[in-house]
């Protein structure tokens, strides 16, 4: 059965928001559903690993009926199970936990009460990520540390790519998605997911270029990606990378 479980405070924009329940293979999977006055049709997604344990979000048109939804989602189960059944397990940011940096794994290690340092070591097993302090505030430290790694090689990318294309975006900001690398917006803000620094640099290289030709292009349209090819040729091979791996990045938090 689908339950209502709470409602939340309205979001900006005229969005409304309610959660319910879908059983899935004997478990009850926590389901945003979004009531969106800018839709005219019921659409469900899968929402990747994150702070909580939402899993699925259904956007309606404002005033939908909660039997339709419910009927909407039980119609869908099976293509949910599917999805569901593929996602990566959420690797939490904890000491002795390895974690991609730049392509490379890295162990995170605890390194004593001292001052709130992060650092990059090398150990007789591997690189390292070297954190002081208190240990309770470890997970959080090593998250601002990759944000501060994943601006340095993003701003650098962008300049050089915005370069080539004689643009030039308006700010940098580094966003804690977990469903989208990046984004430009019509102000030419760019923004990206930190996790990027997770990848190899060429993989971020792409994206810093493809949010750069969204500057001269507000699209997906063939001139779109043929700016992106100009500037990076090779990104078939990394939109290809982030495909496959972007899920278990992704499933990377704090």
């Amino acid at each position: 059965m689908l339950n209502l479980l709470k409602k939340r405070p309205p979001p900006k924009q005229g969005k409304v928001e309610r959660w319910t329940l879908l059983e899935i293979d004997g478990r009850n999977v926590d389901v945003r559903v979004v009531e969106n006055p800018r839709t005219s049709r019921l659409t469900l997604r899968l929402v990747p690993a994150s702070k909580t344990e939402e899993s699925l979000k259904v956007t309606v048109p404002p005033g939908t009926p909660e039997d339709e939804v419910d009927g909407f989602l039980q119609r869908n189960r099976a293509w949910a199970a599917s999805r569901l059944s593929r996602l990566p397990e959420v690797t939490r940011i904890a000491d002795g936990v390895t974690i991609p940096l730049r392509g490379v794994p890295h162990r995170i290690v605890h390194s004593g009460i001292g001052r709130g340092v992060v650092s990059i070591g090398m150990e007789d097993d591997g690189k390292v990520i070297r954190v002081f302090g208190d240990p309770k505030f470890l997970p959080r430290k090593v998250a601002d540390f990759l944000k501060r790694q994943a601006k340095q090689d993003l701003t650098k990318a962008v300049a050089h790519y915005a370069d080539a294309l004689g643009v030039k975006p308006k700010s940098i900001t580094m966003r804690d998605t977990t469903s989208r690398w990046g984004s430009c917006s019509s102000s030419g803000a760019l923004n990206f997911s930190w996790r990027i620094i997770l990848a190899p640099p060429e993989v971020l290289n792409y994206l810093a270029a493809h949010e750069v030709a969204h500057l001269r292009e507000m699209n997906h349209s063939d001139r779109f990606w043929a700016h992106v090819r100009d500037i990076c040729p090779d990104m078939e091979t990394h939109k290809a990378w982030l495909r496959q791996h972007g899920a278990k990045l992704h499933a990377v938090v704090a």
